[in-house]
């Protein structure tokens, strides 16, 4: 056994990571390299590390100071209920994006045919199909290897009422189709220096960035949702803090009604929904 206890690793550990959350990180890769709570960090603070425990958690607190996300260090990422396996060829889903799922939730009528596009991790989809088993989803994305990641998830959660299929956006979706049509699409300016900063250095480009404004695959998923979406059906899409009024405009330059933005639990605007009106024909 080594000499380091679990309140003097977390000490050390603490120290020496260079984030905003240092403390909170290293309790984090701690518990995971334990498999244990955040309770054990406390009722069990002076107990020894293993030799190869001490050994894997201060090669993970080096990595992080690389600048790899935590969870892509752990595998996971929480999300409404579930822990999401994460990789690499993933976004990281955010609490922000919760946002999505509950206003999802209070628009799908009963047996509501749904789809979810740019569907990463698979976050979005699995949250609202474990709600709703009434409902069916189809969860579409260009990469595989995300797609494989987000198959693992349902069958680690037993999800059955989501279908995965590869797709850029609508193009595989039939005509008037879906109840609903949600996504979190790609929404940074391809130019902003935030992208070269934390965690979003490591994540996937083609998940962050769209264009000289942060807006060409919204524009995308607004043209296509008209044809794809049932008469009364709704289009919900996640964006950035100072993009709520553009988006909106969009939904109601491609005929939709009932056009609103809604706020996270942060208090930044983040998402738009609006409705596609009743009898109203595709063009």
């Amino acid at each position: 056994m080594s000499e380091i206890t679990l309140t003097q690793a977390l000490q050390q550990a603490s120290a020496q990571l260079n984030t905003q959350d240092a403390r909170q990180e290293a309790e984090l890769l701690l518990c995971h390299v334990l498999g244990c709570s955040l309770v054990k960090l406390v009722t069990d603070a002076n107990e020894p590390l293993s030799d190869n425990e001490a050994v894997t958690f201060f090669q993970l607190i080096d990595a992080r100071n690389s600048g790899q996300p935590v969870a892509y260090l752990m595998g996971y990422r929480g999300f409404w209920d579930m822990d999401l396996a994460v990789t690499d060829a993933t976004l990281i889903p955010r609490p922000d994006t919760e946002l999505l799922v509950t206003l999802a939730l209070s628009k799908m009528p009963i047996n509501a045919v749904c789809a979810d596009l740019g569907t990463g991790s698979g976050a979005i989809a699995l949250a609202a199909a474990k709600q709703r088993s009434d409902s069916f989803w189809l969860a579409s994305d260009y990469s595989l290897p995300a797609l494989k990641v987000a198959r693992q998830n349902a069958e680690t959660y037993a999800v059955k009422n989501v279908q995965f299929s590869q797709g850029a956006w609508a193009t595989m979706i039939a005509a008037n189709r879906l109840d609903l049509l949600v996504s979190n699409p790609p929404y940074i300016e391809d130019d902003d220096p935030h992208l070269e900063t934390g965690d979003l250095r490591f994540e996937p480009r083609s998940a962050l960035a769209s264009g000289s404004d942060g807006l060409d695959d919204i524009r995308h998923i607004v043209h296509q949702a008209p044809d794809v979406l049932k008469s009364g059906g709704w289009l919900l899409i996640e964006h950035g803090w100072n993009q709520s009024e553009a988006v909106q405009n969009l939904f109601k330059a491609a005929g939709f009604i009932e056009v609103s933005g809604h706020q996270d639990f942060g208090g930044q605007d983040r998402v738009v929904m609006g409705q596609l009106p009743s009898g109203k024909i595709p063009v």
